[in-house]
């Protein structure tokens, strides 16, 4: 038998690397999408968790047992969602009773926008068709199926309900998650380590605690961050004479946990509303306009000052696995990629000295 060139052998050697990994990312994938009502909360009680596990740690320096301490912080966030709920519900139901009329506005302003193009296409038409010396064939009126007002409301409200019901259902799996982790103090941790393999640098504790620690700075500087935004934001709406300026800060807040996606969602929503509501070319840009601009200056002067040096990411790969997270778990997926995307690559760090993946994540 002849001998193998080593350079085929390492060749082949790493295609069946690459050709595994693959086939393993993409059974993952499949695993969290069809499993996200179980891992969506998982997820979020970890996070949480990290935010949170200092407070648990002051109680319990003053005495307080882990237990208690988690109801504490449990009952906190339960009061602080309830206030929350209690006081968006007038804007939000506001909001809400108002958005079929501006839809309609905003509608009806499109077609008068697209009624000149409308026409220089017609005339386009019907100059073809006199050159061609073709008759243009004549249409009857549309016989397309006619949707029952009395079928689209029962159809919406199961919608409704049945997004409601998942809701809930993920929040009390979230917060008896954060519960259960945070009454038992460290042990998660301790166990996590145990099964870890052990890094290259420092132990499997000392990793996990600087994951929790990134996470944690990112999502309270985040929270930050928004919250400044969004008052920059609510004035200036103010400012230029957008209807509800604090919905505006509030819908802020809350969409800028979602990089990229809520920026989106916020203009077009800024544009329709506008379009609505005034009546010169101008002013309809005015809002969205304004928008991006504190979001530029914010994303380039405020974030890397406020971030600093903890979570450095490549941009690319945050907007991939924002994309990714938004098509597996949705609205909670988009929220929890760049926290993900930051433990991945401390792990990946601790795991190697000259990790690739580490380095395609790097900034």
């Amino acid at each position: 038998m002849t001998p193998q060139d080593p350079r085929a052998e390492a060749y082949a050697a790493r295609s069946r690397s690459t050709s595994l990994t693959i086939i393993a990312i993409v059974i993952a994938g499949a695993a969290l999408y069809v499993g996200q009502e179980i891992f969506i909360p998982i997820t979020l009680g970890l996070l949480f968790t990290a935010v949170f596990r200092p407070v648990v740690r002051v109680l319990g320096a003053v005495r307080i047992p882990a237990p208690a301490s988690a109801t504490l912080v449990v009952l906190g966030c339960l009061g602080l969602l309830g206030a929350g709920v209690f006081f968006l519900s007038r804007p939000v139901r506001s909001w809400a009773s108002e958005a079929p009329k501006t839809l309609a506005d905003a509608r009806g302003k499109l077609e008068k926008l697209r009624r000149p193009i409308k026409q220089v296409s017609a005339a386009v038409e019907k100059a073809q068709e006199q050159v061609i010396g073709q008759e243009k064939p004549q249409q009857g009126p549309a016989q397309g199926p006619v949707a029952s007002a009395g079928t689209g409301i029962p159809s919406f409200a199961g919608r409704v309900f049945a997004t409601t019901a998942g809701i809930l259902g993920t929040l009390v799996q979230t917060i008896v998650i954060l519960f259960l982790i945070l009454a038992t103090g460290n042990q998660f941790n301790r166990k996590l380590a145990a099964v870890m393999p052990k890094p290259v640098t420092g132990t499997a504790e000392q990793t996990i605690e600087q994951t929790e620690n990134v996470v944690r700075r990112y999502l309270l500087v985040t929270a930050l961050i928004n919250l400044g935004q969004a008052i920059v934001v609510a004035l200036t709406m103010w400012l230029i004479g957008m209807p509800n300026p604090p919905l505006w800060g509030i819908l802020t807040f809350f969409f800028e946990f979602l990089p990229y996606i809520g920026a989106l969602f916020m203009v077009i929503s800024l544009a329709v509303t506008a379009l609505a509501t005034f009546d010169g070319i101008g002013l309809v840009l005015l809002a969205p306009a304004a928008y991006v601009t504190i979001s530029t200056i914010q994303n380039n002067a405020v974030s890397p000052f406020a971030y600093g040096s903890g979570l450095k990411l490549n941009p690319v790969a945050i907007l991939l696995s924002v994309l990714i997270g938004w098509f597996l778990w949705g609205v909670a997926g988009a929220f929890v990629a760049v926290p993900l995307l930051a433990a991945i690559k401390i792990f990946a760090d601790r795991s190697s000295r000259d990790s690739r993946l580490a380095a395609v994540l790097a900034e």
